[in-house]
């Protein structure tokens, strides 16, 4: 149920957010274990807003090897959407360092907002 959740949201979704979908159908430390087991398993990418929470998003353009996560992601102040946006950020390290993840955020409003 929860897999379907992530699968079938628009946009990234909080533990919260979920608890509300599902009601008493699961409880919410349920909700928090499979959460992080998705993300360790690369199921899901874990996003910190603004505010410090945690929203999941389900990975839909990722493979086992590849995942595509250095992008930004998009909060609207208004309607509360949570997006992926669009383009993969390339940051320039110095030499020897190598990036394994990357969080940007940006808040504001969406275009229906």
């Amino acid at each position: 149920m929860i897999l379907e959740s992530l699968k079938t949201s628009k946009s990234a979704i909080s533990q919260d957010n979920l608890q509300a979908q599902l009601g008493d159908l699961v409880d919410r430390a349920t909700i928090y274990r499979v959460l992080n087991s998705f993300y360790e398993d690369g199921v899901v990418h874990k996003i910190v807003g603004d505010d410090g929470k945690q929203y999941f998003a389900y990975c839909r353009n990722c493979s086992e090897k590849s995942h595509h996560h250095n992008h930004f992601h998009f909060r609207c102040l208004n309607c509360g959407k949570i997006e992926c946006l669009p383009n993969e950020m390339e940051v320039n390290l110095p030499e020897k360092y190598r990036t394994i993840n990357f969080n940007g955020f940006i808040s504001g409003y969406c275009s229906l907002c």
